[in-house]
């Protein structure tokens, strides 16, 4: 569909939608639709989606699941996971409907349920955060999500609550046709809890278009530790885009990975809301590239409280004709004293087709800090390579080896071993050109 198609089909199943929705997502859909209606799918910022043709990935005969109907299979028995002594609590959305899951052990007042399930079992908590954190007057992105939106994913842990094992959610794109889906979810820590979660982004079908847009909404507050983790592994027919919006409380401790291993078109927009003292985020992410695929990566850090670190690493490595972007953007308010904030990109090409494009940011607004920014676009070491090659090791496994060597700062921020050995070896398979799916997973296969 087109712009202007989009929008007659949203007034034509508006109350079809909030039908099969709730009244808080309803809540914001009329707002969200003016938003939409004025700015189509592009951003206020000129320079946001540069790299990325918006109304043409949008511009295709997409079925909209108006009426929230469940998945003609079950995923369940479809997947499991071969992450070796992962043992997590695992979790479905599939196009835009959440799956109920088979057992519910989890922990004492943990909640894990779909955004419409949330919105019956604790409205006022849904009500207090959803949309909270989404600027969709400045992004027709996020205002299309928030029109059409009727499900997700929805977590809430506890204050004081720790648990122990992973969470995974297996977000999976299927259809006979072209889709559509569009999902919101919303993840709630409360003081001193701690938890990880798992996002693994999965395509059934490989000649059909499927394209997503979801957002996850994050709130961390006062002495939390988190880790999330999203890892790509779908078909060169599927289109991402992904938007994390995560909001942290004084010393409270996030880890974020962004890994894509084999896609079609991903964006990620990812932004981070230091907003309490002595608040620590990591933010890390790698793609893959070859063939044609093309990853993009807006990343924003923003530091408004005293004494707050933040460490940023993206890599990218591109043969073939593949194609990657990478916007950071770091801000530092005028009371944010005594800040450190580090951001790095660099990238390698391994062929004179491929193509990166980077552009880091520093935004400063008082002295008392230690920031630095930079970017690197180049290719193999020519000495270390030489070298190897000096030593008798064959230089197609020379080029593996720098390869890996290269990967090995982003995947050490992974905090569960089981999963950083793991995605260590689809990385590995992924730059022996053997593919990057998980072993166990049926639907990768």
């Amino acid at each position: 569909m087109k712009n202007n198609q989009f929008l007659s089909f949203f007034e034509e199943y508006k109350s079809q939608i909030e039908k099969n929705s709730n009244a808080i997502l309803n809540s914001f859909r009329d707002e969200a639709f003016r938003a939409f209606s004025r700015l189509g799918f592009s951003s206020k910022d000129a320079d946001y989606y540069r790299f990325i043709d918006l109304p043409t990935l949008f511009n295709a005969d997409y079925g909209v699941n108006v009426n929230c109907l469940q998945p003609t299979f079950n995923p369940y028995q479809k997947f499991h996971c071969d992450v070796p002594g992962i043992n997590s609590w695992l979790y479905y959305v599939v196009n835009d409907i959440f799956v109920d899951p088979l057992t519910s052990d989890l922990p004492e007042g943990v909640i894990i349920c779909g955004l419409k399930q949330a919105a019956e079992r604790c409205p006022e908590l849904l009500k207090q955060y959803y949309g909270k954190s989404v600027k969709m007057e400045n992004d027709g992105v996020l205002a299309f999500n928030m029109s059409f939106a009727q499900d997700g994913f929805f977590m809430y842990i506890p204050e004081g609550v720790v648990v122990e094992k992973p969470i995974q959610l297996v977000n999976i794109l299927t259809g006979n046709r072209p889709l559509l889906a569009t999902t919101h979810n919303v993840i709630i820590l409360e003081k001193g809890a701690k938890a990880n979660l798992v996002v693994c982004d999965h395509s059934l079908d490989k000649h059909v278009d499927l394209l997503a847009n979801r957002i996850t909404e994050v709130f961390v507050a006062e002495g939390v530790e988190y880790d999330h983790y999203k890892v790509e592994s779908t078909t060169p027919s599927t289109k991402n885009i992904s938007t994390l919006l995560m909001n942290q409380a004084e010393k409270s401790s996030v880890v974020t990975n962004i890994i894509t291993l084999h896609n079609g078109i991903t964006r990620n927009n990812i932004e981070v809301n230091l907003c309490g003292e002595d608040a620590k985020t990591t933010l890390s992410g790698m793609f893959i590239g070859g063939e044609n695929q093309y990853s993009d990566n807006a990343t924003s850090i923003s530091h408004y409280a005293p004494r707050c670190t933040s460490k940023e690493l993206f890599k990218y490595i591109l043969e073939d004709n593949s194609k990657g972007n990478f916007l950071g953007r770091i801000h530092v308010a005028e009371g944010a004293l005594k800040t450190e904030a580090y951001q790095t990109n660099r990238n390698i090409c391994l062929t004179k087709n491929a193509r990166m494009y980077t552009k880091p940011q520093l935004e400063i607004y008082n002295d008392d800090v230690k920031c630095s920014h930079g970017a690197t676009v180049g290719q193999l070491d020519d000495n270390a390579m030489f070298y190897m090659r000096s030593r008798g090791i064959p230089e197609k496994e020379a080029r593996l080896l720098l390869m890996s060597a290269f990967a090995t700062d982003v995947l050490d921020n992974i905090r569960i071993e089981s999963l950083k050995d793991r995605i260590r070896l689809l990385v590995d398979k992924r730059l022996r050109g053997n593919g990057s799916h998980c072993e166990g997973c049926v639907i990768c296969k």
